[in-house]
């Protein structure tokens, strides 16, 4: 790590005491996962307690192998007592992603999502690097701290997921901090997390998604309806991006009452984040990276004639927003889309 990078991890240190009580906000996914553990890692010794706390309820098959295999012990926001805490961190996530991450005035954010503005006594966001854990691990080799089999191992993970095998945006510095964790990571527990991400109750969304799929001038647009969990609109945009004719995947579907839509696309077409602010940006949160983006309304936001679980309507709606944004007001649904 280099002399600046050496005084970003002091200036993060002077911000904690041993008496102080951490608690290390996550919307849980395999690198906030193994950020959260890297956090716990520099600080032991140094602060009385830190404790990991989940916005989400965590559904999906890998990331509750992750949490099992690895040991880690999470508790769901809605179980936290705040004042238990005086010290407040936010990792792979910064506090407008979530509405959950807005009732508390950070003391330290870390993130490698595009900077949003956000003001704490310390930040450090870097929207180029792949993965979060990238620059936890940074620290972690700053403090010269070797790290355990099971650390290395969520952080490998954690790399390797974010950037999908370096297929997505990734940096030297990612490349540099996988190797540095190939070391000490156990790949075979990688490998057994990585195995487990389809549950046998998504292979009914997938059945959907076959008789659904609209393919347009190379993007694929499938519009699930309600879900059990939104993860499984991730799953379902990149089992897409595997067909060699498919350079856009982008699938929604409606989860508590919101509206979740998942890009996806080859890296080599418009930047996905931008075109999931500009498409839906005025209607809810969205953005994301040049292949990876995500927007999430809620279903109270949209037009009568939407939010009444049309599954068609709603669909067409959303490859009228791709192809043609209006971002002052909802557009008419056009029947014959």
């Amino acid at each position: 790590m280099s002399v600046s990078g050496r005084k970003k991890l002091e200036r993060f240190y002077e911000l904690f005491s041993g008496n102080d009580h951490v608690l290390v906000l996550i919307n849980a996914d395999p690198d906030a996962i193994a950020c959260a553990m890297a956090v716990k890692r520099l600080l032991w010794r140094k602060t009385a307690s830190v404790t990991f706390s989940n916005i989400n309820i965590i559904k999906r098959p890998d990331n509750l192998a992750m949490v099992r295999l690895l040991g880690v012990s999470l508790i769901y926001i809605k179980e936290i007592k705040i004042s238990d805490y005086n010290r407040f961190i936010i990792v792979d996530s910064q506090p407008d992603h979530n509405e959950n991450f807005q009732k508390i005035n950070y003391d330290a954010v870390i993130d490698h999502h595009p900077d949003s503005g956000i003001q704490a006594p310390f930040v450090d966001i870097r929207p180029k690097y792949g993965a979060a854990a990238t620059i936890l691990t940074e620290y972690l080799k700053a403090a010269k701290i070797k790290p355990s089999a099971k650390l290395a191992t969520a952080l490998y993970y954690a790399i390797k997921t974010d950037t999908q095998n370096f297929q997505r945006q990734a940096i030297i510095e990612d490349v540099r901090a996988f190797q540095f964790l190939f070391r000490y990571a156990n790949i075979t527990l990688a490998r057994r997390i990585d195995q487990a991400d389809i549950r046998l109750n998504f292979l009914n969304y997938f059945a959907i998604a076959l008789k659904t799929k609209r393919i347009r001038k190379g993007k694929v647009f499938v519009h699930l309806g309600k879900v059990s969990n939104p993860d499984v609109c991730v799953l379902i945009a990149d089992f897409f991006m595997r067909i060699d004719s498919v350079n856009w995947s982008i699938i929604s579907g409606i989860h508590d009452k919101k509206l979740i839509i998942i890009f996806r696309n080859d890296g080599l077409r418009i930047n996905a984040g931008k075109m999931a602010k500009k498409s839906f940006g005025a209607l809810g949160s969205a953005g994301g990276h040049k292949s990876i983006a995500r927007a999430e309304i809620k279903i109270s936001n949209l037009d009568s004639r939407l939010n009444q679980q049309n599954t068609q309507k709603q669909g067409n709606w959303i490859i009228k927003q791709v192809e043609k944004p209006a971002v002052k007001k909802i557009p008419e649904i056009d029947q014959k889309l």
